[in-house]
């Protein structure tokens, strides 16, 4: 049975690769390359938008937060990856907040910069359109597939997910380093559920650990712990 690992996960283009040369050039004149340590917000849900963000370095967390404090992770962001430019479409504020997961370096386009771009290029403006309904359908996907699953076969598949975000196709080890109150975050369960599904999991010769990372041994093997999942 093979994981169509496509539906839960955003391939993007990059964001240069979108640009002429011109608007290359444009784009590189007005960029403004910031860092945020282990940890620190981005944005926060409700904040007005004042750019897009392109990573250079690091992960993020795209999360909400409910009424007592606990967080769900919607997706993770890697290194080329950009995200923050829905609410500049819809003319609306952030609807999740944004935290770095490791030490982080973006290079952040200025809403008036962004705006300028896709007033001056409707090619531009049609691939943001299109991407931004690939992540739409990935997100409705996570939430419509983890809603039909107990906590055993959610932690199953957020390790495939994830370790596609974590490793390239190509790579012969799969390592997922986040720390358990994320990897929880992003399963939707408490930190102690998560421990004890992992315990199973290693019992059971599919993983191993080494401190927060995680490494997955056989990951063909995971698809055992959801025999109904619509591949």
């Amino acid at each position: 049975m093979k994981f169509n690992i496509e539906k839960y996960y955003l391939r993007s283009f990059s964001f240069h690769d979108l640009l002429g040369p011109q608007e290359r050039k444009f784009v590189a004149e007005n960029l403004v390359v910031k860092e945020y340590k282990k940890g620190q917000l981005l944005f926060k849900e409700g904040n007005l938008s004042k750019g897009i963000y392109i990573i250079k370095k690091g992960k993020v967390k795209m999360y909400k937060t409910d009424e007592e404090g606990r967080e769900y992770i919607l997706y993770i962001y890697k290194k080329e990856e950009y995200f923050g430019y829905r609410p500049l479409l819809g003319d609306e504020p952030h609807p999740v907040s944004v935290a770095a997961l490791d030490n982080v370096a973006v290079s952040f386009i200025p809403k008036e910069v962004f705006i300028t771009l896709l007033e001056s290029s409707e090619a531009i403006a049609r691939k943001l359109l299109i991407n931004l309904a690939k992540e739409f359908s990935v997100l409705i996907n996570k939430m419509t597939v983890f809603s039909q699953h107990s906590v055993k076969e959610r932690v199953a598949i957020s390790l495939l997910i994830l370790s596609r975000v974590y490793n390239p196709p190509e790579s012969k080890e799969q390592v997922i380093s986040l720390n358990r109150e994320d990897l929880a975050a992003f399963v939707g369960t408490a930190k102690e559920s998560l421990v004890r599904m992992l315990r199973i999991f290693k019992d059971d010769g599919v993983i191993y650990t080494k401190g927060s990372k995680i490494v997955i041994i056989k990951p063909n093997a995971l698809l055992n712990y959801v025999p109904n999942l619509l591949v």
